[in-house]
């Protein structure tokens, strides 16, 4: 007798559906990238799915959406469909992680130089 395969996450593939009842995380890519940053607002409750309770146990800092997947074993399109339940119960914050500064054309640079250098 085989034992089933096992999914990402070290569980079987049903327990995941049965983690985002039946969801996937197609709808809430736009909301989530990898590199986004999740905080907690608030505590997690008893009667919260454990799944969510260790996500705000965790989000005391901030903490991308990688690290998350990677601290709870989750696929990452597991982990975006329960950011977003906790979004909409407004439980966590999400942060776009700051962007990488714009710096001007080199030929506006040395205009400026030597416009100062004429002074």
């Amino acid at each position: 007798m085989s034992t089933p395969e096992r999914g990402e996450g070290g569980g079987i593939p049903e327990r995941l559906y049965v983690i985002t009842r039946g969801r996937s995380g197609l709808a809430e890519q736009t909301t989530f990238d990898l590199v986004t940053l999740i905080v907690a607002l608030a505590e997690p409750t008893p009667a919260m799915p454990p799944e969510h309770a260790a996500i705000l146990r965790i989000c005391g800092s901030p903490l991308s959406v990688a690290e998350i997947s990677a601290y709870l074993r989750l696929p990452a399109s597991v982990v975006t469909v329960l950011l977003t339940d906790l979004l909409t119960e407004e439980r966590i914050e999400a942060r776009a992680c700051v962007p990488q500064a714009i710096l001007p054309e080199r030929a506006l640079l040395e205009a400026v130089i030597s416009g100062l250098q004429r002074l």
